[in-house]
């Protein structure tokens, strides 16, 4: 054997007595997506926590998101669509506005109805006899239900023309008031226009005045969350304000 000693400093590559041995290297664990990012591409469950919400929000915890505002997507949040439903929605129209605008629309139509009746030989008061027969012979009468006819005609066509225009009768438009569809706040068609028109006017005019003002004056009263009379509800629409 050689007694040779090797330098000082670095053993050798080849000396198998002085080489280290590698120690083992821990297993890596796989890394799941930072904060704010979603899943892989492709991946079932859509975004994660942080990520867009398919519902149109931010998604939150368990995933919900927030309704969409007023403006897009379902602007009123749907009749039972979340927590507060009239969140996005424009304030409700005022009782005492409502009235209001309501009592200018029938004074729009009654005075000029009411001219031309009288112009036309409407009902004579200065009647002999009993004066309360004599007026009911000439409600029952034909010409009688001619011009309720015409009243009809009159308030339904005035009620539909102008709400399907741009929501606003004269009144709503004096009172800074408007109808819009209830699901999604734009101004009503044709049809729901028409519905809302006939609900409201129809059995006021033929059969029951009285009564029937006062039931769409308690509906909208009384009706939560959405202060919807009869017609409204009808028509599925809702009166807010415009200012």
């Amino acid at each position: 054997m050689s007694n040779v000693q090797p330098p000082p400093g670095e053993p050798p590559e080849e000396d198998p007595f002085r080489k280290k041995p590698q120690e083992p290297q821990p297993p890596q664990e796989p890394q799941g997506p930072g904060p704010g990012q979603g899943p892989p591409a492709g991946s079932p469950y859509g975004q994660g926590e942080g990520g867009g919400s398919p519902y149109g929000g931010q998604g939150g915890a368990g995933g919900a998101g927030q309704p969409p505002p007023y403006g897009g997507g379902n602007a009123y949040g749907g009749p039972y669509g979340g927590a507060d439903p009239l969140a996005g929605m424009p304030p409700l129209a005022d009782f005492g506005k409502r009235f209001l605008a309501r009592l200018i629309d029938v004074l729009i139509i009654a005075i000029p109805l009411g001219l031309i009746s009288w112009a036309a030989g409407g009902f004579d008061m200065a009647t002999d006899g009993d004066s309360w027969d004599e007026i009911t012979n000439q409600v029952n009468t034909g010409r009688q239900w001619l011009w309720s006819l015409i009243s009809v005609v009159a308030y339904v066509g005035y009620d539909t023309f102008l709400t399907k225009r741009n929501g606003q009768t004269l009144g709503k438009s004096i009172m800074k008031l408007r109808v819009a569809m209830l699901n999604d706040g734009r101004t009503p068609d044709t049809s729901a226009a028409l519905l809302r028109a006939t609900v409201l006017w129809v059995p006021a005019l033929l059969c029951c005045f009285c009564v029937w003002w006062l039931v769409i004056i308690i509906t909208v009263i009384a009706d939560r969350p959405y202060r919807q009379g009869l017609h409204d509800k009808a028509a599925k629409t809702v009166v807010v304000s415009a200012a």
